[in-house]
């Protein structure tokens, strides 16, 4: 091979390493072009791969990523054959997964996430009708395009994803786990908003979460996660990620959670639905005023109550924090014993705006409950686009 092909291997080798979820840590901070002109020296010598940190089983993996490197193109560097300059090196397997899974994705909101995403990659990247012929002969499959360019009429200037690291993982309870990650640029969003996430352990698949903090001087993000039934993302970012891992955070979403004028709220939290309603109270601490706040939380038993701790701290004049326990504990006052939504109703004072966040179960019905119980209709707010798991 000549020196050109080794360095076009090296850059295939470093795509395969980037998309691989317990690899691409150890290239956080590390100078891509360097590590690919290394990378070619060690194939014209011989010599062994640079092991970056990581173990011998992780090690023999990068080596068969070597092997595969050298033997065919990625889909980066076919369409760069075709289109030079046209998708940045480091993002073509985010592209190439994302595109994939759209072709497959059966699930609205799942959808509606992947192309949120890809939406702003084919606006920020300057797609155009002319590329499309060319992915798809570099993907092998046929890309819904009409989807994706409505998607780019829609979306709004920036990034299409900021790469973020996991800083700290909490299991808080049973099947729920808290993490805190760190953006590697700074990520804009307004509290009550969602975005999508993706972990290279499942390469395409986006997953809409909602910040459960305003933004931060640190730029760091707080979200809350419960591992559903048959969902490969929630159960990896609960059972599987550990601080280190590189994870994706796609463009913010809004939800209809918003605050507005400074009337007293009603925030009713089920489950990890406290995530975007906590921001709001984050938020409104932020910039205090007259308004007072109730905030519900729906929790089926004390140990249940997976934020309690943060919970605890958020101490104003202005905030009342009510636990709801499903189960009737024997220990809970009669106004925290029901479901969230009946706690609710039972603080509920003329004139308050009412935020409701949960579950699908609990969402189903309570616009109608809260219309019936007198809660005007502009006063009632509930999440319009995402889904809460």
């Amino acid at each position: 091979m000549t020196e050109a092909e080794f360095r076009e291997a090296a850059a295939r080798w470093l795509s395969l390493v980037a998309a691989d979820a317990e690899l691409s840590p150890y290239l956080m901070g590390l100078d891509w072009d360097r590590l690919k002109a290394h990378v070619a020296r060690t194939l014209t010598t011989g010599e062994e791969l640079p092991h970056l940190g990581w173990s011998e089983a992780q090690h023999r993996r990068a080596t068969d990523y070597l092997t595969g490197a050298l033997s065919r193109p990625t889909f980066w560097e076919q369409v760069e054959d075709r289109c030079p300059g046209l998708l940045p090196e480091r993002d073509g397997p985010l592209v190439e997964a994302a595109l994939r899974q759209l072709t497959r994705e059966d699930s609205r909101p799942n959808r509606l996430a992947l192309l949120t995403v890809l939406g702003r990659a084919y606006r920020h990247y300057g797609l155009r009708p002319e590329h499309e012929g060319v992915i798809d002969d570099a993907l092998r499959t046929r890309v819904p395009w009409r989807r994706v360019e409505r998607a780019a009429r829609r979306a709004g200037e920036g990034p299409a994803w900021w790469p973020a690291e996991v800083i700290d993982h909490d299991r808080a309870a049973d099947g729920i786990a808290v993490l805190t990650v760190r953006p590697w640029r700074r990520l804009l969003w307004r509290p009550g908003q969602a975005v999508p996430v993706c972990t290279p352990r499942h390469p395409g698949r986006w997953r809409w979460y909602c910040p459960a903090n305003a933004p931060r001087p640190d730029g760091t993000v707080e979200l809350h996660v419960r591992a559903v039934r048959g969902g490969a993302v929630s159960t990896s970012l609960v059972h599987e990620v550990r601080p280190g891992e590189l994870l994706h955070l796609g463009p913010p979403a809004d939800t209809g959670l918003h605050l507005g004028d400074g009337r007293d709220l009603l925030l009713v939290a089920g489950g990890t639905g406290l995530a975007p309603l906590r921001a709001l109270v984050e938020q409104v601490a932020a910039s205090p005023g007259s308004r007072r706040v109730t905030l519900v939380v729906g929790a089926r038993s004390v140990e249940s109550l997976y934020d309690a701790i943060t919970l605890d701290k958020l101490r104003h004049d202005w905030l009342t924090i009510v636990p709801a326990f499903f189960s009737h504990d024997l220990y809970a006052e009669p106004a925290e014993q029901g479901d969230a939504l009946t706690v609710g109703l039972y603080h509920h004072r003329p004139g308050q705006h009412v935020y409701v966040c949960g579950p699908p179960l609990m969402l189903a019905g309570a616009r109608l409950r809260l219309l019936a119980a007198g809660v005007p209709a502009n006063h009632l707010h509930l999440p319009n686009r995402i889904p809460w798991q």
